[in-house]
């Protein structure tokens, strides 16, 4: 048999737009005669929104973000968690810009042990983090969503303090070099598709 085609996917566990998209990439599986590849890009979420960091409350602790970038940060939200409540999905804002390197070598690490492993990991990180759940900084949390995914994290630690991080940074460039900057982005054939809005224009695609 041929093999199946490859939908590259890039996503950022910080990101609520790409775990929107999630469920979606992996209906293309289920769909059509394709693999998705999953691969991370770490935002640099202060370079283009700012930063902020708030309390349970919501209020404003500190922050380097202007009116602009304020508005369009709580629409962004907005409209992540009315999209969520369609589909039964809990999106809660964070309290500040997380770092989301040591979550994306846990995806690189959990890929080396198989399809089942990394959904099973992609599930459960994106799902804690948007219910505020998860500390995705800390290596033996990191560590332990991995053990609960079924992986195999003898190796973790030293992976995710040299190797993955070496890993890590190669895909990101590899990503910047065919020009993506944001996530999801989807890549077929060579074409880029950023956001889930476009997944129905793959499905054409992939159909055709």
């Amino acid at each position: 048999m041929a093999e199946p085609r490859t939908v590259t996917a890039y996503i950022d566990y910080k990101s609520p737009y790409a775990y929107l998209a999630k469920d979606l990439a992996y209906e293309l599986e289920r769909d059509f005669p394709v693999r998705v590849d999953w691969l991370p890009y770490v935002l640099d979420i202060p370079s283009f929104l700012g930063s902020a960091r708030v309390d349970d409350s919501g209020q404003v602790l500190e922050e380097q973000r202007n009116p602009h970038q304020w508005r369009r940060v709580r629409y962004s939200y907005m409209d992540c968690r009315r999209q969520a409540r369609r589909r039964g999905l809990v999106i809660r804002g964070p309290q500040k810009i997380w770092d989301s390197a040591l979550a994306a070598c846990g995806m690189l690490y959990a890929k080396r042990q198989g399809d089942a492993a990394l959904r099973r990991y992609h599930g459960m990180t994106f799902e804690r983090f948007w219910k505020r759940e998860l500390d995705i900084e800390d290596p033996a949390v990191i560590g332990a969503v991995l053990a609960g995914a079924g992986v195999d994290i003898a190796g973790f630690s030293a992976y995710s303090a040299g190797e993955g991080r070496e890993e890590l940074d190669r895909v990101c460039r590899a990503a910047e070099a065919i020009g993506v900057f944001g996530v999801p982005t989807f890549v077929v054939d060579g074409e880029l598709f950023w956001g889930r809005e476009h997944l129905p224009d793959i499905r054409a695609i992939l159909a055709a």
